[in-house]
């Protein structure tokens, strides 16, 4: 029972606190040859409020800082960059002397100024990528902040922030968020795959234990047919499965608040037939191997391939043609697509992205309900 009641619930509480949040508390090495430029220390660093173009690199890293990003402050461009070599920061940025005289130059100039001052005006940037999504993450903290403080500049000195904007105008999305949360994305998979496996595990080792310990032949030579042992063991297995489908759902949605803006009917119904296809693969599993330890290694030998090649953690339109193809016709892959659906853009039963889904289950459950039969009636043993 604590396997029932607590996997599926420690399960889902794992995702929801480790899965899709930003790092934090990440380091950038910074050496700023504007403050010794200035006559400050290299650890002092102050801000100077207002339309004031005084070390406005200074006012640039309080915008960093606000994006939970620590910094430490080095005398020398060579000491922050041994810093990143080390593994001891994600990447090294460095201001030239003339950072802030440059930067307001090259702003007002134009198309007039010379290429010395363009080069001052850049801020230097030396990243650490070997971790594609630290790197990513920081990539665009280092230009989101910069964003924020051209603006807050030109706020300040009474100028239209427009004109310190990218030419283009990003309106709110059709569907989903304006700043792309990956738990929400990831949700749909790892809840159907948490039930589709936790119903695997039920059920993969029922028949085999019957029938390694002679319950399945008494009950065939009583006159019990294979069919209606197959049955009687998806009914009672099938009450347990929507016990853990009622607290994958609590502890998703009421807990921890994931992002559903569809009807919640059509979300359970879909983890509720995605269960039973998974005990049917079970069933499956236990009627074609003859041992536990069999049935453990077919058992969790299509884990992993299904979870990779549903596009539950990476979207099946980035995957190599071939296995693109292939992975259309695994259980979870439409039902993932559908259940995607439903929650990030709050389609119903109508629309073919979603009923597919469900049609999909439904076929596989078929498959393997006829499997298992058919192991059943003609499996010598």
């Amino acid at each position: 029972m604590a396997f029932i009641i607590g996997l599926p619930v420690a399960q889902i509480i794992l995702f929801c606190w480790a899965i899709g949040h930003d790092p934090v508390g990440l380091k950038l090495a910074v050496a700023n040859y504007e403050l010794e430029e200035a006559g400050y220390s290299f650890q002092d660093c102050p801000v100077y409020p207002g339309c004031n173009y005084s070390l406005l690199s200074c006012r640039y890293m309080e915008f960093l800082k606000n994006r939970s990003v620590v910094l430490e402050l080095f005398s020398s461009e060579s000491d922050a960059l041994q810093q990143v070599s080390r593994g001891n920061a994600w990447g090294a940025l460095v201001f030239a002397s003339n950072y802030s005289d440059s930067l307001v130059e090259r702003t007002e100039r134009g198309r007039d100024v010379d290429d010395f001052t363009i080069d001052s005006a850049n801020l230097a940037v030396t990243m650490d990528m070997s971790n594609q999504q630290i790197g990513t993450l920081l990539y665009r903290d280092i230009q989101y902040a910069y964003f924020d403080f051209i603006e807050k500049i030109l706020i300040d000195c009474e100028v239209n922030p427009s004109n310190g904007r990218i030419p283009f105008q990003w309106n709110k999305p059709v569907y989903g968020d304006r700043k792309p949360n990956f738990t929400d994305f990831a949700a749909p998979g790892v809840i159907l795959t948490i039930i589709f496996f936790l119903s695997v595990a039920l059920t993969s080792g029922a028949m085999l234990i019957e029938r390694n310990e002679g319950i399945l032949e008494r009950c065939l030579v009583s006159g019990i047919t294979g069919i209606e042992i197959l049955f009687s063991h998806v009914t009672t297995q099938f009450l347990v499965m929507c016990f853990q489908t009622a607290l994958v759902m609590v502890f998703s949605f009421s807990v921890f608040n994931l992002t559903n803006r569809g009807d919640i009917v059509w979300v359970i119904l879909l983890t509720i037939l995605t269960g039973l296809c998974g005990m049917c693969f079970g069933f499956v599993v236990s009627c074609s191997c003859d041992n536990e330890r069999s049935a453990t290694y077919m058992a969790m030998g299509s884990f992993l391939p299904i979870v990779m090649l549903c596009g539950i953690i990476w979207p099946i339109e980035g995957m190599h043609p071939l296995v693109r193809v292939f992975s259309v016709f695994l259980p979870l892959t439409k039902s993932t697509e559908s259940l995607r659906s439903i929650l990030q853009r709050g389609w119903l039963i109508e629309d073919p992205n979603v009923y597919i889904g469900f049609a999909s289950t439904a076929i596989w459950i078929v498959i393997f309900l006829t499997i298992s039969i058919l192991l059943l009636k003609f499996k010598k043993g």
